[in-house]
């Protein structure tokens, strides 16, 4: 059972605990951090067990690339991701299966599939994705990108206080979720960090992620290898790494739940140490 200050969070019939990290699998031929990797089915499916074999608590597959890119429609997301969740969830019964999808219709699918999370990174443009995840049981991330339409960059964007924006908007789709029937113990809120927002604006995020978690929904951070890390530090994708783990302890010092990362081994690394600091 979870302490009293932490949220209960349950997803494909257990409990999921204090650090859980979520292994990013993309189906896509032009992911901003593997470029293409793990696009063919067999590579992704490889891909899936490692991450399981590493430590992943959920794996959370896409089939689009979150930035500007090539159009890809539902049909050709579908192709990416359905049969990928079939197979994952015929050899890996035990692990929470995510999909990172803005489409109800990409979520009926993948719900069908055997996926125990839908992943709404952008926000919500699709309100019927949330009936989509009471309808089957699901559950879902409700996260927050600044009213941006999905695979578009801020221009020049403000607000006047952005966690408080945060924190309306991802509460607000939080409670609109369980009024339509989404349990509420399989809600996740997720402040995005760079959807929607500057480098400035993620780290004032990141400073204070504990308003986030003192709402008592279970907070997942996104931040792995992100242009906020990139630009605070001055490194390229693929040095950081290092920025990554720093920032992936601050926030569970905050109280974040769940981890979305590329590095799994790294971030488990990451993770227990907190845990072993009493922290």
């Amino acid at each position: 059972m979870s302490s009293p200050d932490v949220p209960p969070l349950r997803l494909n019939g257990r409990e999921i605990g204090r650090h859980a990290i979520m292994a990013v699998v993309n189906r896509t031929p032009d992911s901003f951090f593997d470029r293409g990797a793990t696009y063919g089915f067999g590579a992704a499916l490889d891909a899936v067990g490692r991450a399981v074999a590493a430590g992943a608590d959920i794996v959370d597959i896409g089939g689009v690339k979150a930035g500007p890119g090539a159009d890809v429609g539902v049909a050709e997301e579908l192709r990416r991701v359905v049969d990928l969740v079939a197979a994952v969830r015929e050899r890996y019964p035990d692990v929470v299966i995510s999909v990172d999808t803005w489409r109800a219709e990409v979520g009926e699918a993948v719900a069908r599939a055997g996926a125990d999370l839908l992943n709404d990174t952008w926000g919500g443009p699709d309100p019927r994705l949330a009936e989509v995840a009471a309808a089957h049981g699901v559950g879902l991330v409700c996260a927050h990108a600044g009213g941006l339409t999905p695979r578009t960059r801020p221009h020049r964007i403000g607000y006047d206080d952005v966690v408080a924006d945060v924190v309306a908007h991802v509460t607000a789709g939080a409670e609109r979720a369980v009024s339509l029937g989404v349990r509420r113990d399989a809600i996740l809120i997720d402040p995005a960090h760079d959807f929607g927002k500057n480098t400035r604006q993620s780290l004032e995020i990141t400073r204070r992620l504990g308003e986030l978690t003192a709402t008592g929904w279970p907070v997942l951070v996104a931040v792995s290898n992100k242009d906020f890390i990139g630009e605070t530090l001055g490194r390229p994708v693929d040095e950081r790494g290092v920025g990554t783990m720093a920032v992936l302890g601050v926030s569970a010092l905050l109280g974040a739940r769940v981890f979305r990362v590329h590095d799994v081994p790294a971030a488990r690394r990451a993770l227990d140490a907190v845990t072993a600091l009493g922290a």
